[in-house]
């Protein structure tokens, strides 16, 4: 686990020094007139259209192959406006060229990438997409198949989104010591042994799923998003080809509604989470010790079952009309220790039914922010959700942690040469924010009148 995630940080090159500039767009979808103004953000809903498709993009190769890995993609358009999520089986996958791709071919305003983060993807020599694979190619050549086939398959749609708390599948992997310093999971020490075999239920941890249900006007399921934080690495270290347990969730949901759905995997803010169960790590492809796929199993069935019970009781508007409500963004960071690193990280905020609050961001947030943003959003009566490895633009800015880790420490919090500055994360959560209250028409964009 510790060698894939050093690697991790490698795609964390090209990005902008922090500054105070920044880029923002502001998209208001389902509204009757748009003229530039945010005043206009509580226009009229209006109609939804949605398509949805799945393909395989497990590439012909040597490895073994577990199970296999798909991209899943979700398309809703009104207006003339399209924005795409697009779930992929991969540990981290961004290209600018796809996004191009598919804006020009499909007429996409927006396309986000959300990688599930299993750390058993594909491999040549070691080495994952994120780092340079030759199977790049054939996974944007997939993935554009599938973000077309669900554009050319659009129907009239309803949209509709809960959460549902149950007992934590997960655990947070920096523990602190006697030193007052955390350190990871696999590393043991006089107290504590390597990898939590005792299963202690460190936190904190997100114990809620979120669920976002689309379904046609006849009142059948069509598709199904789940999010959920924690890392996807059950069975890391099996040198062969899974998708983890999102793979068997995801599953479990289309078998559950008779494979007529497609279910689309979107990682949280699981930056630091780690599985309650895993499978005994290999120190390589020729070691005697076998993967156990069990966890992996057991896990993915038990958020199954919790996110089969909360889709069952979310009913989309009886009317039909949907509201959906988005802003672009991006920030510029610095590295934390390497001065001359550049992020530059480009955020989504997006409102749905005036009820739902979704905030898009790329990298591996720590949970901190997942929980610091829905209690934000129950302050303003709305239920938040945070989309974690979802990119549409710009740098991957590897672990995102909050100050307090960043000061305890740990991998992903102190240890890598490549973070982000300390603060960035919070940065990102009050920039979320501040495009929350843009939306609602609550942030006033010039002194009022007295």
């Amino acid at each position: 686990m510790s060698d894939f995630n050093r690697q991790i940080n490698f795609i964390c090159k090209q990005s902008l020094f922090f500054q105070k500039l920044r880029k923002q767009t502001i998209v208001i979808l389902f509204a009757i007139s748009f003229c530039g103004s945010l005043n206009n953000a509580f226009a009229e809903g209006g109609k939804l259209l949605a398509g949805t498709s799945k393909i395989n993009i497990t590439p012909k190769t040597n490895e073994p192959i577990h199970d296999s890995v798909y991209a899943r993609s979700l398309v809703l358009e009104a207006n003339g406006r399209r924005l795409a999520f697009v779930s992929v089986d991969l540990a981290i996958f961004t290209s600018d060229r796809l996004v191009k791709i598919c804006k020009e071919k499909y007429g996409l305003t927006q396309l986000i990438l959300c990688s599930s983060h299993t750390h058993s993807e594909p491999q040549i020599k070691n080495k994952m997409a994120f780092q340079g694979n030759p199977y790049i190619p054939f996974y944007e050549e997939q993935i554009v198949k599938v973000v077309g086939a669900a554009v050319n398959h659009l129907f009239e749609a309803k949209i509709a989104a809960g959460q549902r708390s149950f007992p934590q599948l997960g655990f947070n992997r920096l523990i602190v010591r006697e030193d007052g310093h955390a350190r990871q999971s696999w590393v043991g020490d006089a107290h504590y042994k390597v990898e939590n075999p005792d299963r202690i239920p460190f936190g904190p941890v997100d114990p809620e799923v979120g669920v976002i249900k689309v379904e046609d006007m006849q009142g059948n399921t069509r598709a199904i998003i789940m999010n959920y934080a924690m890392h996807a690495d059950i069975v890391c270290f099996n040198y062969a080809i899974s998708a983890d347990y999102p793979g068997v969730a995801s599953r479990k949901v289309e078998e559950a509604y008779g494979n007529k759905i497609n279910c689309l995997f979107i990682q949280g803010a699981g930056g630091n989470i780690e599985s309650l169960q895993i499978s005994p790590r290999r120190s390589g492809p020729d070691d005697t010790v076998q993967t156990n796929y069990a966890p992996m199993e057991r896990t993915g069935e038990l958020l199954a079952w919790e996110v089969l019970k909360l889709a069952k009781s979310i009913t989309p508007p009886a009317d039909g009309l949907t509201d959906i409500k988005y802003i672009t963004d991006s920030l510029q960071f610095t590295g934390r220790y390497n001065k001359s690193l550049k992020y530059n990280v480009h955020l989504s905020t997006l409102i749905l039914n005036n009820q739902v609050a979704i905030a898009i961001c790329p990298g591996e947030l720590f949970v901190q922010f997942e929980v610091q943003w829905k209690k934000h959003m129950q302050l303003a009566e709305k239920t938040g959700f945070l989309f974690g490895y979802s990119w549409s633009g710009g740098s991957w800015p590897g672990y995102v942690a909050d100050v307090r880790s960043a000061a305890l420490g740990g991998y992903g919090a102190d240890e890598n040469d490549n973070l982000i500055e300390v603060g960035a994360g919070e940065g990102i959560i009050t920039q979320q924010l501040k495009n929350y209250y843009t939306l609602t028409g609550l942030m006033r964009q010039e002194p009022p009148k007295q």
